[in-house]
């Protein structure tokens, strides 16, 4: 009998890019069967705060509260340089520390990893709404907010709307850390086999390694997710979260979610941390 697994992550290309092979059977699961629950990132941060999901795809912001009760993946994580989230304004913001204070602001969620860069760069822009990553650029165009911090596809889409950049956050974090940005990871719970963690680890890592070679496959389960966003952006989507860090985190890549965490630490926003955050090989 096999065993079922509740697995979580986001309808997003990158996301669908990764777990194609391994939720359609494109790869031997081992025995495993994967019961998946598709909502946006933030959505997915409330369900791991309640222990809802067996594995789930989680801003690195929520696993730094959620260490005690979930283990991270070496596959799967989005990490990278070029890739963090935007501030954007429909009328230019020429000195965003002093303006932005005054401003409301518009978040893809409290615990999402966007939140928490906006957070460290501009710690007295407190006038947030949290909203679905979706809706903030029409919130912004609409004037409902004064500024909203896009993620995923919209940092493709906003230019096009005639929204303006205020601060590339990546590009912040490349500054000050000078290492890849942590945007989400996978995690499983703790309180599963040690072994079985390690097989779902090595099967994402053969799920994205088969998306790599045949990414003819996933496209289908991309484009079904994918609602209307055209091809051309879903593929440069993928390119942009879905790299060599996805496949291994690797030294780099452990390196730059230990020195976010740190910061967290650093900054208060967590207290203490596990003595270990990344399952072992």
């Amino acid at each position: 009998m096999n065993t079922k697994i509740t697995l979580g992550y986001s309808p997003c290309p990158n996301d669908c890019f990764i777990f194609d092979a391994l939720v359609h059977n494109r790869i031997d699961t081992e025995g495993l069967d994967f019961e998946v629950i598709l909502e946006d990132v933030e959505t997915l941060n409330r369900m791991a705060f309640n222990n809802k999901l067996t594995v789930t795809k989680l801003s690195f912001h929520a696993y730094a509260h959620l260490t005690q009760h979930y283990i991270l993946l070496n596959a799967g994580s989005a990490l990278g340089f070029n890739c963090g989230p935007i501030l954007i304004s429909k009328n230019t913001i020429a000195e965003p520390n002093k303006e932005l204070k005054e401003m409301k602001i518009a978040i893809p969620g409290k615990y999402t990893t966007a939140n928490f860069l906006f957070s460290i760069a501009f710690p007295e822009a407190t006038n947030k709404i949290e909203m679905s990553f979706s809706e903030i650029e029409e919130a912004v165009l609409s004037g409902k907010v004064d500024a909203g911090l896009i993620i995923h596809e919209n940092r493709f889409t906003y230019e096009e709307k005639g929204l303006k950049k205020v601060i590339d956050l990546g590009e912040f974090w490349e500054g000050l850390i000078h290492a890849p940005i942590p945007l989400g990871g996978i995690v499983a719970q703790r309180n599963l086999d040690h072994a079985l963690i390690k097989k779902i680890d090595r099967l994402i890592m053969k799920s994205i390694q088969h998306a790599f070679k045949y990414p003819n496959d996933s496209l289908p389960y991309v484009k079904a997710n994918a609602q209307e966003m055209n091809e051309e952006v879903m593929k440069k989507h993928i390119a942009l979260y879905v790299n060599n860090y996805s496949i291994d985190l690797g030294t780099e890549g452990i390196k730059a979610v230990q020195l976010l965490f740190d910061k967290a630490l650093e900054k208060g926003i967590i207290k203490n941390l596990p003595q270990q955050l990344i399952i072992d090989k």
